[in-house]
C-alpha cells in the first residue's frame, strides 16, 4: 500500500511518500509545497494544487494528515486548520480515504517512539 502523509502548514506544506508491504516501510519520496502568495485565499489553492499534483504523479492509496496542535495563539490554529481542510480537500477529491493523526501517533507508528 502507497501512503501520503501530509504535515500541514500555512506556509511550507510538508509530504512525505511510503509504501507499506508485509509490514515493513519504504522511503519513496518527499518534498514540500511553498506558498509564495501573500493572502491567505491564494495560498489555500496552492495548497490544494500541490497536493493534488503530488496525488497525481504519486498515486496513493491513502492519505494521513496531522491533526492540529492547538497553542496559545488561537488564530494561528484557525489558520493551519484551513491549511488542512484545503490539503483533505485534495485527497477527497482524489478519491483517497483520509486519516487523521496526532503528531504523537505518527513518530510512534514509524519510528517506534513518540516524544
Amino acid at each position: 500500500m502507497r501512503v501520503l502523509g501530509i504535515d500541514p502548514g500555512s506556509r511550507i506544506t510538508g509530504f512525505g511518500i511510503i509504501e507499506i508491504e508485509n509490514g515493513r516501510l519504504r522511503y519513496v519520496t518527499s518534498g514540500c509545497i511553498k506558498m509564495q502568495e501573500k493572502d491567505l485565499p491564494a495560498r489555500l489553492k496552492t495548497i490544494f494544487e500541490g497536493v493534488s499534483e503530488v496525488i497525481d504523479r504519486a498515486k496513493p492509496e491513502f492519505m494521513a494528515i496531522e491533526e492540529v496542535f492547538v497553542s496559545h495563539n488561537a488564530r494561528s490554529a484557525l489558520i493551519l486548520g484551513q491549511a488542512r481542510g484545503a490539503a483533505i480537500s485534495a485527497g477527497v477529491n482524489s478519491g483517497l480515504p483520509v486519516g487523521e493523526y496526532t503528531a504523537l501517533q505518527i513518530k510512534k507508528s514509524v519510528v517506534g517512539y513518540g516524544q
